[in-house]
């Protein structure tokens, strides 16, 4: 009762400090005449946004452009999550090779970008290498469909024709049987100790499939070339310069850190564990792969949360170099124009906050099921 009583006052005491800052701000905005709520949401935007995923142009509503800033930022964090997992395990266990250059270079890669500001890594990318490209006419060309310019990279943007839909749909049967496989496959090895093999099986489920299924139906995908025309390129789809330095700089800096993570997980599993692994004759990337890594993992999941959340919310700083996210859009031209910082700030925070507790989530279930795997085991 004791331990009750102490911890329901410590959460009444919290509940009254954020009653009482709440009352005090809504006080003086209203002292101050400026308006509350959030119909604003509602009101149309009137400026136009220059990447969305979604519909928008200048009669949508705030509501909408919030939509699409979110959704922005969502892109930008999740693809810089995937590419900042991917370089820094490559990387960390680079440091760790027997190669002396490869471990140097790896070295100097993570000393190097780590002592580097990430806000001067988005200058670099934007300004230094991106800004400067020619003009559309002198745009630097790859295999005659893709053009890189000062004005952004052009791709051919795909033409869904009817028949589409068994593409998506033999992908996702792909998906479920390659999933049934890796379950039988540690099935089997947990209860007879034998290992099989499913990569192969895998990749020909996820690419033959869909490849039939796009045969039978008679290629129902076309592609929308870029053209120059005039002064600039048209048809395609744009990636805006904004969004390539966002998400290299995002990746590159928070690898260096993914990549001291990792390699502090390996180096925490016991030698030997190693040792008795290559005494049965498992090739080095076996050793990697069936012993090293799962162990490390145990060692790696906790601080490679923190640097999930730190990516997220780093992926603010895209306000320097004008890419369309929730901070740029929400917290600065929304907030310019409604006049109501209070709505605008406690929306945007929460944003960062449900971003952050996601992650979080996610993060500590799959913590929870490796440890829980190996106690098992």
């Amino acid at each position: 009762m004791r331990a009750v009583f102490v911890q329901a006052s410590v959460a009444a005491a919290v509940a009254a400090i954020a009653y009482f800052f709440v009352h005090n701000s809504l006080e003086n905005l209203e002292r101050l005449n400026v308006k509350t709520g959030f119909q604003f949401l509602a009101r149309p935007a009137g400026f136009g946004i220059t990447q969305h995923l979604i519909p928008y142009d200048e009669d949508s509503s705030y509501g909408r452009a919030f939509l699409v800033a979110l959704l922005n930022t969502l892109l930008v964090s999740a693809i810089s999550v995937v590419l900042a997992t991917i370089i820094g395990f490559t990387v960390g266990l680079a440091r760790l090779s027997r190669n002396w250059l490869v471990a140097k270079l790896a070295t100097a890669y993570v000393e190097t970008i780590r002592n580097v500001p990430l806000l001067l890594h988005l200058f670099f990318w934007y300004f230094a290498v991106l800004r400067p490209l020619p003009g559309p006419r002198q745009s630097v060309v790859f295999g005659g469909v893709a053009f890189l310019n000062n004005r952004g990279l052009y791709l051919p943007a795909p033409i869904l024709e009817p028949g589409f839909a068994a593409i998506p749909i033999a992908l996702l049967v792909a998906g479920l049987a390659t999933g049934a496989l890796v379950w039988w496959s540690r099935r089997t090895r947990l209860r007879t100790g034998r290992h099989h093999s499913v990569i192969w099986y895998a990749i020909v489920l996820l690419i033959g499939l869909p490849f039939v299924a796009d045969v039978l139906a008679g290629f129902p995908i076309g592609w929308d070339i870029p053209r120059l025309a005039g002064f600039n390129f048209q048809g395609g789809v744009v990636v805006i310069h904004e969004f390539v330095a966002l998400t290299v700089g995002l990746s590159i800096y928070s690898a260096a850190y993914v990549a001291e993570i990792v390699r502090a997980g390996v180096l925490a599993v016991p030698k030997g564990q190693v040792e008795a692994a290559r005494s049965l004759g498992l090739r080095p990337g076996q050793v990697n792969r069936l012993v090293v890594v799962p162990q490390a993992l145990r060692v790696i999941v906790p601080p490679l949360t923190s640097q999930y959340l730190n990516l997220t919310k780093n992926s603010s700083l895209a306000a320097a170099i004008a890419y369309p996210e929730i901070m740029l859009v929400f917290a600065g031209t929304v907030l310019n124009q409604t006049g109501q910082p209070f709505e605008v700030m406690t929306i945007t925070m929460a944003v960062y906050l449900g971003l952050s507790l996601i992650i979080s989530l996610v993060m500590n279930w799959y913590n929870r099921r490796i440890t829980l795997k190996e106690r098992t085991s």
